[in-house]
């Protein structure tokens, strides 16, 4: 098993055949979160962006940050590990006002840039270590920012979360081309609040997004959650400088310690134990 943070290698693979098709998504006029378009709530739920610093995680080819600049009026960082998804967005919308597409780690990228205002990720969460990503945007949001993110929560063969932090094999599928394997941290929604908890967020909900019919059993997580205040050490006091010595402090104490020929048999602490 790799100890890599991501699986970057499946969606190079992703993002390579997507370029050769030549497929390029639309800007939508909302963000649909889950599998189906129309299926929960849209780009509302990030509240309001003008003006505001915006990080999409693992951003693959671009759509939805640049609906994100032109109908909302954000300032969108898009993050991706792949080249091949970074040069997709690049060829479609690498010149869009308000948007910066950058071939990084995005925890990598959380920890040199200034803190975002708001932080989502469209399916993608699930891509990387909760373990590696979620420092690094504890660290990369300001207070009260929020983060919304959508992630597999029962695959199409029916196989639901798991209630450990390990990732599992599932695959990235494209018509007419052989799956691509990939690993993926399926969790339960219990799970990810537990985690998110941990790392300084509250989490406001928690959505299960189905697909309308029997069709498909798969089943996407939608997590809305907020950075909670960053905790500061506390400050130490020093005493204030004087001519004066410090008052002087004596305790005065008895104890009973009872030895033996293997040593100590028992001790008797000023307290009573």
């Amino acid at each position: 098993m790799s100890t890599r943070p991501t699986d970057d290698r499946s969606w190079t693979l992703y993002g390579q055949r997507q370029l050769e098709r030549g497929h390029v998504p639309p800007v939508p006029d909302r963000i649909d979160w889950g599998f189906r378009p129309g299926t929960g709530p849209g780009t509302e739920i990030l509240g309001p962006l003008a003006g505001k610093r915006v990080l999409d995680v693992g951003s693959g080819p671009g759509h939805h940050a640049v609906h994100l600049a032109r109908a909302h009026g954000a300032l969108v960082d898009a993050v991706d590990l792949s080249p091949t998804q970074h040069q997709r967005a690049l060829n479609a919308y690498g010149t869009e006002p308000g948007v910066r597409f950058l071939c990084a780690d995005a925890a990598g990228h959380l920890r040199r840039a200034e803190p975002y205002e708001a932080a989502y990720a469209v399916r993608s969460f699930a891509c990387i270590d909760p373990r590696h990503l979620l420092p690094a945007l504890r660290d990369g949001l300001v207070d009260g920012a929020p983060l919304v993110f959508s992630a597999l929560h029962t695959n199409g063969e029916g196989r639901g979360p798991s209630s450990s932090v390990t990732p599992r094999q599932e695959f990235i599928r494209l018509r007419d081309e052989a799956p691509i394997p990939t690993r993926m941290w399926v969790l339960t929604p219990r799970l990810w609040e537990k985690l998110l908890t941990d790392h300084g967020f509250t989490v406001e909900a928690v959505e299960l997004l189905r697909a309308p019919g029997a069709d498909s059993p798969a089943v996407v997580q939608l997590v809305r959650a907020r950075r909670g205040p960053h905790r500061r050490p506390p400050r130490v006091s020093s005493r204030p400088r004087t001519r004066r010595p410090p008052a002087p402090h004596a305790a005065v104490g008895v104890g009973a310690v009872v030895l033996g020929e293997q040593g100590l048999l028992l001790g008797r602490h000023r307290h009573g134990t």
